[in-house]
């Protein structure tokens, strides 16, 4: 009986990302109402850097980054979050990739994300929420110097449903669409307050 369990086959990690987005373009073809930006890439931590569902138990041992056996991103935190920026502020704004060669009317703003924390947080066995911990710099000029125009930290949690991967994951995007909106109301407000020339 005990070769049989040879046989099985291992359990497969189940893949998850933010789900599909807006499924449906508005028709349009005026300027976005927003100033133009230009998305860095997002740099994150080395913990950060795979495609690992990571928690951490805050009762018992919140030093340690533990990730979930069974459950894999579909790209790296940073890679997802950038992915989430680009269509949530592409709304109402033309954004640009750095390397991407398009030069706009205005010296355009470049926005910086560093992701230091991106987990499902156990404050109890049953009780967690998904913790979204970055910085975001805002520069302005060229690639080699910019001029910094503003910098500011978000820290942003969203409990979870279930005390698992699953939940986790559903914490984890929630924070992220929630730390996005912050993002965008702040940039909003360095351009108010005379952020661009």
């Amino acid at each position: 009986m005990g070769g049989c369990t040879a046989l099985q086959p291992k359990p497969r990690a189940t893949v998850y990302d933010f789900g599909p987005g807006p499924v449906a373009t508005v028709a349009s073809t005026r300027m976005a109402p927003l100033p133009t930006l230009v998305l860095a890439d997002t740099e994150a931590s080395a913990a950060l850097d795979s495609t690992a569902v990571l928690y951490r138990l805050a009762y018992s041992d919140a030093q340690q980054l533990r990730p979930y056996a069974l459950a894999r991103w579909s790209m790296t935190p940073a890679q997802l979050l950038r992915q989430r920026l680009r269509e949530q502020l592409g709304q109402r704004r033309a954004v640009l990739n750095a390397a991407q060669g398009v030069v706009a009317d205005k010296p355009a703003m470049v926005l910086h994300l560093e992701l230091d924390e991106f987990s499902q947080l156990f404050e109890t066995a049953q009780q967690s929420s998904g913790l979204v911990r970055l910085r975001a710099t805002l520069g302005q000029g060229g690639q080699g110097s910019q001029r910094l125009v503003a910098q500011r930290s978000f820290i942003v949690q969203r409990p979870a449903a279930s005390a698992d991967a699953e939940g986790g994951v559903r914490a984890l995007a929630a924070a992220t669409d929630a730390v996005i909106a912050e993002i965008a109301q702040w940039l909003q407000q360095v351009e108010g307050a005379g952020g661009m020339p």
